[in-house]
């Protein structure tokens, strides 16, 4: 990793065989490399999803017959992942919609009141 390189900050899920097929979790690490290294992915492979915030995308990986989600939020020094479900319906579910919601504003309110005490203690 490239001290360019953005960590990934894992809030919830993680991607691993089982469940993921081995293919299916090569793609995912393959994905979430090129986002630490800045690329910004379109369709097929991320979507944005301005309805949870800006910055907001879905990382949408095929495994077999199964479709993945892995919720993801780009700040200003971390891709955040905020989720990761099996997808079954066509549209993301409200309840994981809000659930993610409420991660990012609760990683948003940490990571700020930190680096508010970090200005202070100078």
């Amino acid at each position: 990793m490239s001290p360019r390189d953005k960590p990934l900050v894992w809030l919830r899920g993680e991607v691993k065989t089982p469940p993921f097929g081995s293919d299916a979790r090569t793609e995912a690490g393959f994905l979430l490399r090129r986002l630490q290294r800045g690329e910004l992915l379109g369709l097929p492979h991320s979507r944005p999803m301005p309805s949870m915030c800006a910055g907001c995308h879905e990382l949408r990986i095929v495994d077999a017959k199964l479709n993945w989600r892995i919720m993801y939020h780009i700040a200003a020094d971390a891709i955040v992942i905020l989720d990761v479900f099996k997808k079954q319906t066509e549209a993301t579910p409200q309840a994981v919609l809000t659930v993610c919601q409420r991660r990012l504003s609760e990683f948003q309110r940490l990571t700020a009141t930190r680096k508010g005490a970090g200005h202070a203690k100078r």
